[in-house]
């Protein structure tokens, strides 16, 4: 709808009437809208504007302010709310809830919703009919990202079997609607300029909740429900993220656990506010006596945060700055500021805490004695810890496998033309040859002299038209020629697992990229080659760096899969599958974007 840039014709205030009956028509279009929610998008005592486009499409707004309503046909049939409207009242809308973050990329991109792409509640699927409005939201993430019109309704769509088009998209985050707003924002951190995944801070209640006890899976099944409807009580929706953690926290959950609930999470969850500030502090300086150096600096607070900061708390602990007397990672970090510890200053244009200096005399700093820790295992899951056991090393080989231009020489020495050789044993195959047929030049024992068989191996199709082959090679030449006019594979190995591919080994690639704003997203790409599992690494790091983690499709690239990792984590995430999978130096690729 909103896919081209056109100039509004007119733009005017309307009228006290006309604000009234805007009024009532966006309440029979939203009837599950509250009283609240139409004021929250349509104040009584505002002036409300209206701009005109060549197409009849109206779009009102508070005046100086953002686009709150728009009208495709200008007589109300179908008015929407806009993105803006959505994320003051997020239940004006009943929604559509996608299967995963990576989904939204599509929507982005301006494709309609298909049927495919959503989560069906535990319930099954809510009562709809064809041609009304429904907003899309994505897991984890309260902030609606697109709003349409059913093509269908929910009977139609289970005779179809949930195939094709489901909503037709109207508008959407990222659309010329959004961006002609002159003050246009995004809600929340997991909006991105080509996908919006879920909220990290309206997921860590809970995901710490779900890593206590299995009694909350039934919880958790209840909360995905409840959000992929979206047609239950509008209260469920008001309540703050506190007040939903407080609530969790007051159930009598069962006092069985499993096997990976570390007994000090539990003792962690009832520390008064005074000794989370000192477990904080101590972490702080754990981090700048072992791993901050004063050459990483300046260095962003996330980084601190994530990189630094959350691996030198105690082993089982989980470390919540919100339930810290600051609330917020800033206003922590100038705390310490203003104590003289360390030197920090806001980046206004990146809005982030920058670390800058460590003061390494001060009296804290100077008494502290830091601690030796080992690595915490509660960190990785079994299956990671197995990855760098000895019996299951990572093990990468490139191989070789004759060709039809070599395989005359193999045969000659009686050598397996179906088997695969490693550079070496490839090498000691054309020397046999030259031995076998006396090809070593008498007068230069250095070269050897090229037979039609050797010579048709070695330079047969490669040679240009009408230039002519030569007659002889030196030694340390004749391996690599006769090497590269065989197929190359390689073979990787991970305990009992072993895998030949042709072709060379790919790399992994790892790679920074600065999103909205200040923004960072960290892609990690090729980790088929290496037999890692994108969805279990990427749960991983979600608890390793305690940041929002996602796997997406490469486009064009069926079954290969990149993991997407919230944050600038580019080093720690190299050293991490170095030191934990066994992946080579040599086949690991950084590239980080965000640096001029």
């Amino acid at each position: 709808m909103f896919k081209k840039n056109v100039d509004a014709k007119a733009l005017q205030r309307l009228s006290g009437a006309d604000k009234k009956k805007l009024r009532r028509t966006a309440k029979q279009r939203f009837p599950q809208a509250s009283d609240e929610d139409l004021d929250a998008i349509l104040p009584p005592k505002v002036e409300i504007t209206v701009a005109k486009y060549p197409s009849r499409t109206l779009v009102y707004g508070i005046e100086g302010e953002l686009p709150m309503l728009f009208d495709i046909d200008g007589r109300g049939h179908e008015l929407f709310p806009t993105v803006y409207a959505l994320w003051k009242a997020p239940d004006l809308l009943p929604a559509f809830t996608l299967k995963g973050g990576e989904v939204s990329h599509f929507i982005l991109g301006g494709a309609d919703l298909m049927f495919p792409g959503i989560r069906v509640p535990l319930e099954g699927l809510p009562s709809f009919q064809a041609g009304q409005p429904w907003s899309v939201k994505v897991p984890g993430n309260p902030a609606p990202i697109a709003v349409g019109t059913t093509t269908m309704s929910d009977t139609e769509a289970i005779k179809a079997g949930l195939r094709g088009k489901a909503l037709r998209i109207a508008h959407y985050y990222k659309d010329l609607l959004w961006a002609s707003a002159d003050g246009c924002y995004v809600p929340n951190e997991g909006f991105y300029d080509d996908m919006v995944v879920e909220d990290p801070n309206f997921a860590s209640a809970s995901q710490l909740d779900s890593s206590e006890d299995p009694a909350d899976g039934k919880q958790d099944e209840a909360a995905v429900a409840a959000s992929d409807s979206h047609v239950g009580d509008p209260s469920v929706h008001s309540e703050t993220i506190e007040d939903i953690t407080a609530g969790v926290h007051e159930l009598n959950l069962p006092e069985q656990k499993t096997t990976e609930e570390p007994t000090e999470e539990k003792e962690h969850q009832h520390l008064s506010t005074e000794e989370i500030d000192s477990l904080l502090d101590k972490c702080l300086l754990q981090a700048l006596y072992t791993n901050v150096k004063d050459k990483d600096l300046p260095m962003p607070g996330s980084t601190l945060w994530s990189g630094h900061i959350l691996p030198c708390r105690p082993p089982g602990v989980t470390l919540d700055i919100k339930k810290s007397s600051h609330k917020k990672l800033s206003k922590w970090l100038q705390s310490k500021s203003s104590s003289g510890l360390i030197t920090a200053k806001e980046d206004k244009h990146k809005k982030e805490v920058i670390l800058m200096g460590i003061n390494r005399k001060h009296p804290d700093y100077m008494a502290f004695k830091p601690e030796k820790r080992v690595q915490e295992p509660v960190e990785q899951p079994d299956d990671a810890v197995a990855e760098g056991s000895g019996s299951n090393q990572l093990e990468v080989d490139e191989t070789y496998k004759p060709s039809s231009h070599v395989n005359p020489i193999f045969l000659a020495v009686g050598a397996d033309t179906g088997r695969y050789y490693s550079a070496s044993e490839a090498s000691d195959v054309v020397f046999s040859y030259v031995e076998k047929e006396n090809l070593v030049k008498p007068t230069d024992r250095a070269k050897v002299i090229l037979d039609v068989t050797l010579c048709d191996a070695l330079y047969k199709g490669a040679v240009k038209k009408g230039s002519a082959y030569p007659s002889e090679i030196h030694k340390k030449d004749l391996g690599s020629t006769f090497i590269n006019r065989m197929q190359i594979h390689h073979r990787v190995a991970r305990g009992n697992e072993v895998v030949v591919r042709k072709g060379a080994i790919r790399t992994v690639q790892i790679m920074t990229e600065r999103r909205q704003g200040n923004k960072k997203m960290t892609r990690v790409s090729g980790l088929e080659c290496f037999l890692l599992d994108a969805d279990s690494l990427a749960s991983e790091l979600q608890k390793k760096f305690a940041c929002s983690t996602t796997t997406a499709e490469l486009p064009g690239k069926k079954g290969q899969y990149e993991v997407l990792v919230q944050g600038g984590v580019i080093e720690n995430l190299a050293k991490h599958l170095v030191d934990h999978y066994g992946v080579p130096k040599r086949y690991i690729e950084v590239y980080d974007k965000t640096k001029k």
